[in-house]
């Protein structure tokens, strides 16, 4: 698992040049769109059940062995984390990889997956990719470069949350009813709903990023693994959100994620009873 991250971890600024580390991980990204699409909507795709219940395709596997060669080759000093095939190396400079965020979706034919790149420094996601190659979408940041999107001309747009600041005007995602009921937090749930404005359950990765586009204030989770959210840190944080845990801690290790625009993070904590790290 990642190395442990302290409570100032995420905003704490990088002393360092993550400029090929981001061209490697948007290589990653191009690597893994050809391998995953290629499977896609396929009659005669592999599925099988995990040890967990959860499924995984021949996709899953393929595209993240696909990944670790690379990594092999231009990274070989650096440890990574995929969901697939776990932990390698050392976790210093550590890549962690989602090769199919939304498997359910992918081997259904619903192009709402995504692959996750994230490069973790220290237990602090550093760079973020997250490429949807279904709907022609990608998101990308780096500690201190911004975050960015492709524009339909072929270009890219520099990102940046909403300044929203009234909960009472806020859109949020919350990902499925289910998680909140199997952590005991229905009520909790509730309480938001009836505080926002708008409530949807987007699902997965996409909610992340439009909470990054402005388009949301708001998105949590539970029983999400270091593979689903390490690489969307990086991105929210460099379009001026915040990502904590459920509880307001810097860690992607609680199996819980809240983000929102930064402007209400501490609003919303209060609202679902958990202290804000940031003034511990």
């Amino acid at each position: 698992m990642t190395s442990p991250a302290t409570a100032s971890a995420w905003s704490t600024p990088f002393d360092g040049d993550l400029t090929d580390d981001l061209q490697l991980a948007l290589r990653l990204a191009e690597a893994a769109d050809a391998v995953a699409m290629a499977r896609f909507d396929a009659a005669d795709l592999d599925v099988q059940l995990k040890a967990d219940a959860s499924h995984v395709t021949e996709a899953d596997l393929a595209t993240e062995r696909a990944l670790r060669g690379i990594l092999a080759t231009e990274r070989p000093n650096d440890g990574i984390l995929g969901e697939e095939y776990g932990t390698s190396g050392d976790a210093h400079r550590q890549w962690i990889i989602d090769p199919i965020d939304g498997t359910a979706n992918y081997l259904k034919g619903i192009p709402m997956w995504t692959t996750l790149i994230a490069l973790a420094i220290d237990g602090v996601p550093r760079v973020g990719v997250a490429s949807q190659p279904a709907l022609g979408r990608r998101w990308w940041a780096a500690s201190g470069q911004g975050a960015w999107t492709n524009t339909p001309e072929g270009g890219a747009r520099r990102l940046g949350v909403s300044s929203v600041a009234t909960m009472a005007d806020a859109s949020v995602s919350f990902q499925s009813i289910a998680q909140w009921d199997d952590v005991g937090r229905t009520d909790d749930l509730l309480r938001l709903s009836r505080a926002v404005w708008r409530d949807r359950g987007y699902g997965d990765t996409w909610p992340y990023m439009l909470l990054a586009e402005g388009r949301l204030e708001f998105v949590a989770e539970f029983g999400v693994k270091e593979y689903d959210i390490a690489a969307l840190v990086p991105i929210v944080h460099e379009a001026g959100g915040r990502f904590t845990d459920i509880d307001g801690a810097d860690s992607i290790s609680s199996r819980s994620s809240l983000a929102t625009n930064g402007v209400l993070h501490s609003d919303f904590l209060t609202l679902l009873g958990a202290p804000d790290a940031a003034t511990l």
